[in-house]
């Protein structure tokens, strides 16, 4: 677009009371809020892209987005205004020029999502919407087994949703699929070039299912090899869930 410029924006979320990332007929979304509050401090009405759509009720520890603006001074100033037009749930961290081809969703090398989990009697009252609550004991040794076998590249049609929309290849490279534990919160954080319709939520449901003794290795790689989604693979709650990183 003639006489603007790219920036680049990290953004990090509260997605509690959000119903996702991408504009939406009905309910509060934060593309929407992120566009309202540049409307609203730079004077323009322009399109906010991201580096991957985020569901109902997940949060961001870092979210990169792009626009073409064409009225902006200093980026440290846009970034306050900013953030003082947005809710307190929604934070810009940075501002900065970008070259003209950078695509926050194309020129993505990697993403990290992290879930976590608070696996004991009673979760503390401030981790209530971003922890997943599940009280009975997981085998943590059993879910580490059954990581290694997803780890890699698969077809992981088994283990993503139909997103409404035509999707190419479900092979994808799933560099690292590791869980980690510390006192009662269990960790699982996986890393890909690119992840599909809530395959983390997919993932960490099944892992949560071989923590409880109920699915296995085996059991992973035949999933992988049926390519059919079934109700062995559950969907985590999303409080659980962050986008944590991304790479470019």
């Amino acid at each position: 677009m003639s006489g603007t410029m790219r920036y680049r924006f990290d953004v990090s979320y509260d997605g509690t009371r959000y119903a996702g990332w991408q504009i939406q007929p009905n309910g509060e979304t934060i593309q929407a809020a992120l566009e309202e509050a540049v409307r609203r401090v730079a004077g323009e009405r322009v399109r906010v892209y991201c580096c991957g759509r985020t569901d109902q009720g997940v949060h961001a520890r870092q979210h990169v987005c792009h626009a073409d603006l064409g009225r902006v001074g200093d980026v440290a100033t846009l970034r306050k205004g900013l953030n003082a037009v947005l809710a307190a749930d929604i934070r810009v961290l940075a501002v900065r020029p970008a070259c003209p081809t950078f695509d926050a969703r194309r020129s993505v090398v990697s993403k990290e999502y992290r879930y976590f989990i608070w696996n004991g009697d009673v979760v503390p009252p401030f981790l209530r919407l971003y922890r997943a609550h599940i009280r009975k004991p997981l085998d943590v040794a059993a879910m580490r087994r059954v990581a290694l076998c997803l780890e890699g590249r698969h077809d992981f049609a088994a283990f993503s949703a139909n997103p409404n929309r035509e999707v190419g290849s479900t092979v994808r490279d799933l560099r690292t699929l590791r869980v980690s534990v510390r006192g009662p919160e269990i960790a699982i954080v996986a890393v890909c070039e690119g992840f599909l319709y809530r395959m983390v939520r997919s993932l960490a449901g099944f892992l949560v299912r071989a923590g409880e003794g109920i699915e296995t290795p085996d059991s992973a790689r035949a999933i992988l090899a049926s390519r059919a989604r079934t109700a062995r693979v559950p969907t985590a709650p999303p409080e659980g869930l962050f986008l944590w990183k991304v790479r470019y």
